[in-house]
This record gives structure tokens, C-alpha cells and sequence, in this order.
């Protein structure tokens, strides 16, 4: 599978512009893609102030986003401000190149920017079969809380219910995730894959958002070993990799850790 991982700039609180910006990159890939990947918010940067940026679903950006997969012929996701029922999301739609699409709201709300008090919290993980590989895609602080993210072992909407098989192949992380906190950002990454036995792919922006918040990139693949096969530096990037389910399958055929998984249930009554 062709990955692409798309690290922008983004212009802070404006949608327009950043498609804009986006879709340049996009129309400007040197060669074919199975799969974009946008960072979260990818229209807006990391705001609290959903009430001026947020959309209804079905109306520009997911437009926009259904515009690019068929463009590409490639699944396209990322996260957005979205409104529905008197509510704020922090939205990860998944569109594909037929209009196929379907959405994750993020679980783990950051409380110390105090996103909990403005957005819903999300109660189901999103799983998506894609060109014969099944794909998990979560937003930024989701990363901090490996039982969320666990590949064997879970009983809950989304999951494996046993560990004879991993739930996912790739595990995706869409992130503002600031500076400061760029040591964390690496070493979860590799955590996540090694412990999953999975590639892991995540997605960054670089720049300063309006809150004066600085971020560093390190947008990265890592493979099921834990083994960094590419990590962005701070400057605005277009990566282009390929994952081979088949290198996958026979690391896990030699080393299945995931047989030994525990099983466990999620408490979603607090959400």
C-alpha cells in the first residue's frame, strides 16, 4: 500500500485556505496513492472556538474531501470541526474514491487545553477495510492511552473479541501535538507498534497555531518491529511510502504476541 502523509502549515482558524493549500499538494503528488492522510483539524488548526468554524457534516469540506478521493483515487482522512445536533465533534471523516465514507469522533478529549468543555467525546472505534488491509485511524491525545488503541483482546464495538487475529494492520494517528511534547509523540508511536504488531503511521503540522503554540512535525511510519522507517523534520512535507502487508503477515506468523493478548471490555458509562 502507497501511503501519503500530507505535514502542513496551517493557517489558523481558515478553512478556505487551508483546502486551498492542501489540494495544491494533493493535485502535485508525484505518483499514485492508496491512502491520504491529513492531520487533525486540518481545516482550522487545534481551535476551541468550534462555535465559528464548525460545519454540518455533508457540507464543504466533506465535499471537498469526496472531491480528493475520487481526484486520487485513494482513501482520504483527517479530522474537522463538525456540528450536528447542538454538538461539537472533533471529526475524522474517512472518505473513499466512490463516496463511500464514514467518520470517528475522537474519545480522548485534551483537558488541559480544555477541549472536554467544548467537544462530544466519541464512544466507537472506526475500523476500515481498504485494499485488502484494515485500517484504524484515531486523533492525537488517543495516543497517550494504549487500551484504546489495542490491535487483540477487545470486546467492544469495533474490536477483535478475541486475540486469534489483530483487528488492524495500520494504526493511523491524526495530531496537533505541540513541541514541547515531541519526545512523547516519537516514543508512543514506536510503543504503539510494537505492542500491536502493526505499522503505525502519524500525521503532524509544523508551524505556530493562534494560540501561539509551536509544532515540530515529526510526522512518521513506523513498522511492526518499532522501527522508524521515515520521521519528518520541521518543514512543511509530503511523504510517499510504501507497507507491505505481506513483510506484516509473516513478522506476525513468526512472532504472534497477539495470541496471548488479554481479553478486556470498555466501560463507556463515564463517556
Amino acid at each position: 500500500m502507497n501511503v501519503t502523509l500530507l505535514q502542513p502549515n496551517l493557517h489558523w482558524e481558515n478553512p478556505t485556505a487551508n483546502r486551498a493549500a492542501l489540494e495544491e499538494q494533493i493535485f502535485a503528488l508525484p505518483q499514485a496513492t492508496d491512502l491520504i492522510v491529513l492531520p487533525e483539524m486540518f481545516t482550522t488548526g487545534f481551535t476551541m472556538n468550534a462555535a465559528a468554524v464548525a460545519e454540518p457534516m455533508n457540507l464543504t469540506t466533506f465535499r471537498w474531501l469526496k472531491q480528493m478521493a475520487a481526484h486520487t483515487n485513494a482513501a482520504v482522512t483527517g479530522s474537522y470541526v463538525v456540528k450536528e445536533a447542538d454538538r461539537f465533534y472533533n471529526r475524522l471523516v474517512w472518505m473513499e474514491p466512490d463516496g463511500t465514507f464514514d467518520t470517528y469522533d475522537k474519545r480522548h478529549l485534551f483537558r488541559m487545553a480544555g477541549e472536554e468543555q467544548t467537544y462530544t467525546a466519541g464512544t466507537k472505534r472506526l475500523i476500515r477495510h481498504w485494499r485488502g488491509w484494515n485500517i484504524c485511524p484515531l486523533i492525537c491525545y488517543d495516543l497517550r492511552f494504549p487500551v484504546w488503541s489495542m490491535a487483540a483482546g477487545h470486546a467492544h464495538p469495533g474490536f477483535s473479541s478475541n486475540a486469534e487475529e489483530p483487528a488492524y494492520d495500520l494504526l493511523l494517528y491524526v495530531a496537533n501535538w505541540p513541541a514541547p511534547r515531541r519526545h512523547a509523540w516519537n516514543t508512543l508511536l514506536q510503543a504503539r507498534a510494537i505492542e500491536n504488531l502493526s505499522y503505525v503511521v502519524g500525521v503532524n503540522r509544523v508551524g505556530e497555531d493562534g494560540n501561539g503554540n509551536p509544532y515540530s512535525g515529526d510526522s512518521a511510519v513506523v513498522d511492526f518491529k518499532g522501527e522508524v522507517l521515515f520521521r519528518a523534520d520541521e518543514n512543511e512535507a509530503v511523504y510517499q511510502t510504501e507497507l507491505s502487508l505481506d513483510d506484516l503477515r509473516a513478522f506476525r506468523e513468526r512472532f504472534p504476541a497477539y495470541r496471548d493478548a488479554d481479553g478486556f471490555t470498555i466501560d463507556n458509562s463515564s463517556i
